[in-house]
């Protein structure tokens, strides 16, 4: 059962190749972490992921996509999170966070509020009130979105600093694995998509230029972080757009983020077209890991495979047949926390319950034992 095998990136070695994308909550105030978010994640390493990402986690107060976003910094969030750290890897898993920053999607709704920009009606709703998106070149995200400010040289050296600042924090809150947000239509694919980078200027124009701040942003996270640390980039392998970034660019950009210390590509894609435009995937079962595999193949660099993934035996397939050397689930573990359990379960690695904590494992062999005892049936 390659799905529980051992994997090692640097110094890190994960339990097995299962890992929990990061998902947002929304219920921060002022980037702050409470006890949602630790119930919320501890749950994913008591169930028995090897490696448990925060949600994204603003570098910067205006990289916030909403007012309920976590954030690192400032260097009174670390706490909060080391709490969080400290927790997960005394069950057993890999602490990850994402490091982002949302550019242009910035000063959003929640998405139970509607996911469109916040405006006057919700500071006499809820006291929140709408802050300037940056981005490359001022394109709003969509209609009825309003301008983003086009970073200038200071901007984006600015925000290269706050990666930086945010990875040293990570590492003092205990952090194994930092991912690199820069899929989704965040910051960082704002810059490498033709979608929507139109500058003329040393970070716009040719694909090279287009993949500078990338680059930038994972030598800046690099120089904060350990070497003997992890550094997973997250990315849009395609775009799904006309015109748009495509998995030769993505193998491109591969290649030389390889070369500057990133050690895992995490194959998203789609996000850069706005609310509302049509985009050309068809979703399944792992319909993204393709990405993933080819990367692989093409790079030599370790990837993780996403995209909608529930069942055990064909995620099992595709890590023995090194289509991914991670899988990363997130709406599944949210509807069963224990999903890495039952696949164990359902795979032969664990017939006895001896992966689950013993807290747990002792009552459920203690039902098996009564349910065998009195012929009853499990429920």
């Amino acid at each position: 059962m390659a799905l529980f095998d051992p994997f090692t990136l640097r110094g890190v070695t994960f339990p097995n190749r299962v890992a929990v994308s990061p998902m947002s909550q929304y219920v921060s105030v002022d980037g702050y972490t409470n006890d949602w978010h630790i119930v919320h994640l501890g749950r994913f390493a008591l169930g028995g992921a090897g490696l448990v990402f925060t949600e994204a986690t603003a570098v910067e107060e205006r990289g916030r996509r909403t007012h309920g976003d976590l954030g690192l910094w400032h260097d009174d969030h670390v706490a909060g999170l080391a709490r969080i750290a400290k927790f997960l890897k005394e069950q057993g898993a890999i602490a990850g966070i994402q490091l982002g920053h949302a550019g242009r999607k910035a000063s959003e709704r929640r998405p139970w509020d509607g996911e469109t920009p916040v405006d006057s009606e919700d500071v006499s709703l809820r006291g929140e009130a709408p802050w300037t998106a940056l981005g490359p070149s001022p394109l709003p995200y969509g209609d009825g979105w309003p301008e983003p400010a086009e970073m200038s040289l200071s901007d984006i050296g600015t925000v290269l600093e706050a990666f930086g600042s945010a990875a040293r924090r990570a590492d003092a809150a205990g952090f194994d694995v930092i991912d690199i947000y820069a899929g989704h239509g965040f910051l960082v694919h704002q810059f490498y998509s033709p979608v929507t980078n139109r500058r003329t200027d040393a970070y716009g124009g040719s694909r090279e230029n287009r993949m500078r701040f990338a680059i930038e942003v994972a030598k800046a996270v690099r120089a904060h972080w350990p070497e003997d640390k992890p550094l997973i980039f997250r990315i849009s392998a395609v775009d799904w757009v006309e015109g748009g970034w495509d998995l030769d660019d993505t193998i491109a950009l591969a290649e030389t983020l390889k070369s500057h210390g990133v050690d895992m590509l995490d194959c998203s894609s789609g996000g850069i077209g706005g609310p509302g435009k049509p985009q050309r995937m068809t979703i399944g079962h792992g319909f993204q890991v393709p990405f993933a595999e080819a990367v692989r193949k093409a790079t030599g660099l370790a990837t993780m495979g996403v995209g909608f993934l529930w069942e055990p035996a064909e995620v099992d397939r595709m890590v023995a047949e090194g289509e991914a050397d991670l899988v990363a689930l997130a709406r599944e573990l949210l509807d069963d926390p224990n999903w890495t359990l039952h696949a164990a379960r359902a795979l032969g690695a664990d017939s006895q319950h001896e992966m689950w904590k013993p807290q747990f494992g002792w009552w459920l062999n203690k039902r098996e034992r009564l349910v065998k005892k009195l012929n009853l049936r499990s429920e």
